[in-house]
C-alpha cells in the first residue's frame, strides 16, 4: 500500500513548515503550497534531506482557483489526499484600533485567513471522500476566541476561522472526513519577531507572561498536535478546536 499523502498550505515557513517537515517525517507525501516559491525550494530540499517525498505549488489561498488548483495538482501527482492542513495565514497590520481599520486591511486579512480556508476545505472534502475519508485541520488562534486590542481584522478571522471548522464538520460527520483546527498561542516564528523584535526583550518577556507557562510556544509542539488531530488516535474528535497555548485561554 502506498503512503499516505498531506496537502499543507502556507507552508514556506513557520508553523507551516514545521508540519509539513512533520507530516514528510511520518511517512506522508507531502503537497505543501505557498506564495512565495524560494521557500518552497528551501522546504523541498528539506524534505528530502529527511527521506521524504514531496512537490510544492506556488498558490496564493486568497485566490479559489488557486484553492482548487493545490488540490488537484496534489490529487494528479500523487492520485489522492489523506489529510489537509490549512496554515496559510496573514497578520494583517497589527496596531490599528478599530477606528483605524482600513478596507485594505479587512479584505487582504479576511481574503488570506478566511476565504482561503473556506475555498480550500471546498475542494479539499471532495477529494479526502474520494479518497474514503481523512482529516483537515485548519490553523486557528487563541485570537479565535479572545480578543487582542489592536488586532480587529485578525481576530475576526480567525473567529470566522473556528465557525467554518465547525459548520464543516457538522457537515461531514457521516461522511468520514473529520473536520478540526489548532489555536496556538504565540509561538516562535518570524511573525511573533515582526511583534517584539529578535532576542531579549520587554516586548517579548511580556508577550511570554501572557502563556500561564511563561514561554513563547515551539512550532514543533503545534505541529505534534495537528499530526494528533490527523490519526487513528483522534478518529472520535471532529469540530473541536485544540488550543496550543501554554494555558492562555484558561485564565
Amino acid at each position: 500500500m502506498s503512503s499516505p499523502v498531506a496537502l499543507v498550505t502556507g507552508a514556506g515557513a513557520g508553523i507551516g513548515k514545521a508540519v509539513a517537515l512533520a507530516f514528510s517525517r511520518a511517512g506522508y507525501r507531502v503537497a505543501a503550497t505557498d506564495c512565495h516559491a524560494a521557500s518552497g525550494v528551501l522546504l523541498l530540499e528539506a524534505m528530502k534531506a529527511q527521506g521524504g517525498t514531496g512537490i510544492f505549488i506556488q498558490a496564493d489561498h486568497a485566490k479559489e482557483e488557486d484553492c482548487a488548483r493545490a488540490v488537484s495538482q496534489t490529487v494528479a501527482t500523487f492520485g489522492r489526499i489523506d489529510v489537509a492542513v490549512n496554515n496559510a495565514g496573514i497578520e494583517g497590520q497589527p496596531g490599528l484600533l478599530t477606528e483605524q481599520q482600513t478596507e485594505k486591511n479587512f479584505s487582504q486579512t479576511m481574503a488570506v485567513n478566511v476565504a482561503g480556508v473556506l475555498w480550500s476545505m471546498k475542494y479539499e472534502i471532495p477529494a479526502l471522500k474520494k479518497s474514503g475519508g481523512g482529516a483537515i485541520v485548519n490553523l486557528s488562534s487563541v485570537a479565535g476566541s479572545i480578543g487582542i486590542e489592536g488586532m480587529a481584522a485578525y481576530v475576526a478571522s480567525k473567529h470566522a476561522v473556528e465557525g467554518l471548522t465547525k459548520v464543516a464538520a457538522l457537515e461531514n460527520a457521516k461522511t468520514g472526513v473529520r473536520v478540526n483546527a489548532v489555536a496556538p498561542g504565540a509561538i516562535q516564528t518570524d511573525m511573533i519577531n515582526r511583534f517584539v523584535g529578535e532576542g531579549d526583550s520587554v516586548a517579548r518577556r511580556d508577550l511570554a507572561a501572557d502563556h500561564p507557562m511563561n514561554r513563547i510556544g515551539r512550532v514543533e509542539e503545534v505541529a505534534a498536535a495537528v499530526l494528533f488531530l490527523c490519526s487513528p488516535q483522534a478518529s472520535f474528535i471532529t469540530g473541536q478546536i485544540l488550543a496550543v497555548d501554554g494555558g492562555w485561554l484558561a485564565k
